[in-house]
């Protein structure tokens, strides 16, 4: 038998006489940020529906679970705004009204995180969601202040 590694955490053995892959129970798990379990999941879960509130408008967007809330508000002509698309400048800062989102990949301060602020451009969605777009200062502020702390 021949081992085939097809990803960093999935390995296969081809049996000789079938030809069909055995998957190893030993496998580890991936990590749930990463860019590979972001593809898995998007293939296993619908788009999430994403409410954006923006100057006084709602506007209703379809997110798949691999998209940013950014870039999807970006693609569908919502004047969002944004600067490095990193999660550092904090120039696209959001209050999630409801849902959840992962933001593993953005700069904001725990206690920020859990009083319910995001940045957009790194904001995965992991359910039905409602944010609201803020003012840039407000955001600042807030984690300035628990830099503080």
């Amino acid at each position: 038998m021949a081992a085939l590694r097809l990803t960093p955490s999935l390995s296969l053995t081809f049996n000789k006489q079938t030809k069909l892959p055995k998957f190893h129970p030993n496998t580890p798990p991936l990590n749930p940020h990463s860019a590979t379990a972001r593809r898995r999941l998007s293939a296993a879960v619908r788009a999430y529906k994403v409410v954006v509130e923006h100057d006084g408008k709602s506007t209703e967007l379809e997110v798949e679970p691999d998209e940013t809330i950014l870039s999807v508000a970006l693609d569908s002509g919502l004047p969002a705004p944004h600067d490095c698309k990193l999660g550092v400048c904090m120039t696209c800062p959001a209050k999630i009204v409801a849902g959840e989102v992962d933001q593993s990949e953005g700069m904001l301060s725990d206690d920020v995180v859990e009083r319910g602020y995001a940045l957009m451009c790194v904001s995965y969605p992991r359910s039905d969601c409602h944010i609201k777009i803020i003012p840039e200062e407000e955001l600042l502020s807030l984690q300035l202040a628990t830099a503080n702390d």
